[in-house]
Protein backbone atom coordinates (compact mmCIF):
# COMPACT_ATOMS: atom_id res chain seq x y z
CA UNK A 1 0.00 0.00 0.00
CA UNK A 2 1.36 3.63 -0.99
CA UNK A 3 1.41 5.84 1.88
CA UNK A 4 1.08 9.97 2.56
CA UNK A 5 4.45 12.00 2.99
CA UNK A 6 3.00 12.34 6.27
CA UNK A 7 2.26 8.74 7.46
CA UNK A 8 6.07 8.21 5.88
CA UNK A 9 7.46 10.74 7.95
CA UNK A 10 6.01 9.40 11.27
CA UNK A 11 6.80 6.03 10.00
CA UNK A 12 10.42 6.14 9.32
CA UNK A 13 13.16 6.84 11.78
CA UNK A 14 11.41 4.88 14.68
CA UNK A 15 10.30 5.90 17.25
CA UNK A 16 12.33 9.27 16.80
CA UNK A 17 10.01 10.64 14.25
CA UNK A 18 6.80 9.79 15.77
CA UNK A 19 8.23 11.22 19.05
CA UNK A 20 9.36 14.86 17.48
CA UNK A 21 6.43 15.22 15.21
CA UNK A 22 3.33 13.30 16.32
CA UNK A 23 3.58 12.17 20.19
CA UNK A 24 5.07 15.73 21.37
CA UNK A 25 2.60 18.21 19.28
CA UNK A 26 -0.44 15.69 20.57
CA UNK A 27 0.38 16.04 24.20
CA UNK A 28 0.95 18.87 24.44
CA UNK A 29 -1.93 20.29 22.64
CA UNK A 30 -4.52 17.26 24.68
CA UNK A 31 -3.01 18.60 27.75
CA UNK A 32 -4.29 22.38 26.73
CA UNK A 33 -7.48 20.60 25.30
CA UNK A 34 -8.36 19.04 28.62
CA UNK A 35 -6.90 21.91 31.30
CA UNK A 36 -8.99 24.24 28.86
CA UNK A 37 -12.16 21.96 29.49
CA UNK A 38 -11.48 22.47 33.24
CA UNK A 39 -10.92 26.09 33.18
CA UNK A 40 -13.96 26.25 31.20
CA UNK A 41 -15.95 24.80 33.66
CA UNK A 42 -14.79 25.80 36.68
CA UNK A 43 -13.71 29.47 36.11
CA UNK A 44 -10.64 29.25 38.21
CA UNK A 45 -8.23 31.59 36.31
CA UNK A 46 -5.32 31.64 38.69
CA UNK A 47 -5.25 27.66 39.71
CA UNK A 48 -2.19 25.69 39.10
CA UNK A 49 -4.30 23.85 35.87
CA UNK A 50 -4.07 27.44 34.53
CA UNK A 51 -0.51 27.40 34.85
CA UNK A 52 0.03 24.67 33.18
CA UNK A 53 -2.65 25.03 30.38
CA UNK A 54 -0.23 28.61 29.91
CA UNK A 55 2.88 26.98 30.08
CA UNK A 56 1.76 23.67 27.33
CA UNK A 57 0.27 26.67 25.25
CA UNK A 58 3.59 28.83 24.84
CA UNK A 59 5.24 25.66 24.77
CA UNK A 60 3.19 24.01 21.82
CA UNK A 61 3.04 27.03 19.74
CA UNK A 62 6.75 27.91 19.84
CA UNK A 63 7.57 23.97 19.16
CA UNK A 64 5.24 23.31 16.71
CA UNK A 65 6.74 26.85 14.65
CA UNK A 66 10.14 24.91 14.85
CA UNK A 67 8.54 22.11 13.59
CA UNK A 68 6.45 23.99 10.86
CA UNK A 69 9.44 25.59 9.36
CA UNK A 70 11.79 22.32 9.35
CA UNK A 71 8.93 20.27 7.34
CA UNK A 72 8.42 23.13 5.13
CA UNK A 73 12.15 23.74 4.24
CA UNK A 74 13.23 19.79 4.13
CA UNK A 75 9.77 18.26 2.98
CA UNK A 76 7.48 20.83 1.78
CA UNK A 77 9.83 22.61 -1.08
CA UNK A 78 11.85 19.44 -2.48
CA UNK A 79 8.77 17.68 -2.71
CA UNK A 80 6.96 20.30 -4.95
CA UNK A 81 10.23 21.29 -6.22
CA UNK A 82 10.45 17.01 -7.55
CA UNK A 83 6.62 17.05 -8.41
CA UNK A 84 6.76 14.14 -5.87
CA UNK A 85 3.08 14.89 -4.43
CA UNK A 86 1.26 11.30 -4.02
CA UNK A 87 -2.31 13.02 -5.37
CA UNK A 88 -4.20 15.32 -3.50
CA UNK A 89 -4.94 13.10 -0.83
CA UNK A 90 -1.19 13.68 0.23
CA UNK A 91 -1.37 17.69 -0.10
CA UNK A 92 -4.30 17.42 2.53
CA UNK A 93 -2.46 15.35 4.53
CA UNK A 94 0.80 17.33 4.81
CA UNK A 95 -0.89 20.64 4.56
CA UNK A 96 -3.19 20.74 7.08
CA UNK A 97 -0.64 19.08 9.77
CA UNK A 98 1.44 22.32 9.22
CA UNK A 99 -1.91 24.08 9.53
CA UNK A 100 -1.83 23.67 12.76
CA UNK A 101 0.77 26.21 13.48
CA UNK A 102 -1.91 28.52 13.50
CA UNK A 103 -3.90 27.91 15.99
CA UNK A 104 -0.99 26.42 18.35
CA UNK A 105 1.23 29.46 17.68
CA UNK A 106 -2.09 31.72 18.05
CA UNK A 107 -2.38 30.25 21.78
CA UNK A 108 1.31 31.31 22.25
CA UNK A 109 0.94 34.62 21.06
CA UNK A 110 -2.10 35.24 23.15
CA UNK A 111 -1.06 33.60 26.64
CA UNK A 112 2.18 35.47 26.31
CA UNK A 113 0.19 38.73 25.71
CA UNK A 114 1.16 39.62 22.56
CA UNK A 115 -2.08 39.93 21.40
CA UNK A 116 -5.40 40.57 22.87
CA UNK A 117 -3.44 41.85 25.77
CA UNK A 118 -5.40 44.78 26.28
CA UNK A 119 -9.11 42.54 25.83
CA UNK A 120 -11.30 41.32 28.85
CA UNK A 121 -10.94 37.88 30.28
CA UNK A 122 -13.90 36.49 28.31
CA UNK A 123 -12.23 37.64 24.96
CA UNK A 124 -9.42 35.44 26.54
CA UNK A 125 -11.53 32.92 27.18
CA UNK A 126 -13.67 32.25 23.79
CA UNK A 127 -10.30 32.70 21.64
CA UNK A 128 -8.08 30.76 23.48
CA UNK A 129 -11.23 27.79 23.34
CA UNK A 130 -11.15 28.45 19.48
CA UNK A 131 -8.09 28.10 18.88
CA UNK A 132 -8.00 24.94 20.76
CA UNK A 133 -10.96 23.85 18.01
CA UNK A 134 -9.53 24.99 15.37
CA UNK A 135 -6.28 22.79 16.29
CA UNK A 136 -8.42 19.79 17.07
CA UNK A 137 -9.87 19.93 13.26
CA UNK A 138 -7.19 20.69 11.59
CA UNK A 139 -5.18 17.47 13.09
CA UNK A 140 -7.81 15.43 12.40
CA UNK A 141 -8.12 16.29 8.92
CA UNK A 142 -4.39 15.54 8.42
CA UNK A 143 -4.44 12.12 10.12
CA UNK A 144 -7.69 11.28 8.48
CA UNK A 145 -6.41 11.97 5.17
CA UNK A 146 -2.38 11.13 6.31
CA UNK A 147 -4.05 7.38 6.75
CA UNK A 148 -6.13 7.04 3.53
CA UNK A 149 -3.68 5.22 0.29
CA UNK A 150 -3.29 8.61 -1.45
CA UNK A 151 -3.53 5.92 -4.77
CA UNK A 152 -7.47 6.20 -4.26
CA UNK A 153 -7.18 8.98 -6.60
CA UNK A 154 -4.92 8.08 -8.57
CA UNK A 155 -5.96 7.39 -12.42
CA UNK A 156 -3.34 4.91 -13.16
CA UNK A 157 -3.75 2.80 -10.03
CA UNK A 158 -6.62 0.22 -10.20
CA UNK A 159 -8.67 -0.09 -7.03
CA UNK A 160 -8.52 -3.78 -5.72
CA UNK A 161 -11.36 -5.27 -3.64
CA UNK A 162 -10.35 -6.14 0.08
Amino acid sequence: MDMTHYMELLATNQPWNLLIFMAVPVILAETIAVSELYILFTRDLKGTIRLVNKGAGILAGWYFLMVFFYLFFKAVIPITAAGEWRTVIDVIAVGFYLLGVVPLFGISLLEMGLIGKHKGENWHLKTHATFVAIFLIVAHIAMIFGMLNPSLLSATTPMHPM
